[in-house]
């Protein structure tokens, strides 16, 4: 069991577009997917302590566009050395 009081620096990670004047490349995606990814499995591992899911619907001409993004929220004993670049 994952005890909360354990974390003391909590990481933002947003898979997809969170912005919709600023659309993300799927690059940018591909590389929120594998901070996320070595945020679980590098040492210290990190815990998903919390999680958004959100969309916006935009109209654009005449057509609607869903864009949706995950948002996770990764708890650390400590901050990681490794997180200091991202």
């Amino acid at each position: 069991m994952f005890d909360l009081s354990d974390v003391k620096f909590v990481k933002r990670i947003v898979v997809g577009t969170d912005n919709p004047s600023r659309m993300r490349s799927e690059e940018e995606i591909e590389a929120a997917r594998a901070l996320l990814n070595r945020c679980l499995t590098d040492a210290p591992r990190g815990t998903i302590v919390g999680m958004e899911k959100s969309f916006t619907i935009l109209q654009i001409g005449e057509h609607q566009v869903v864009l949706q993004w995950l948002c996770y929220h990764v708890g650390f004993p400590r901050k990681p050395a490794w997180l200091e670049g991202a």
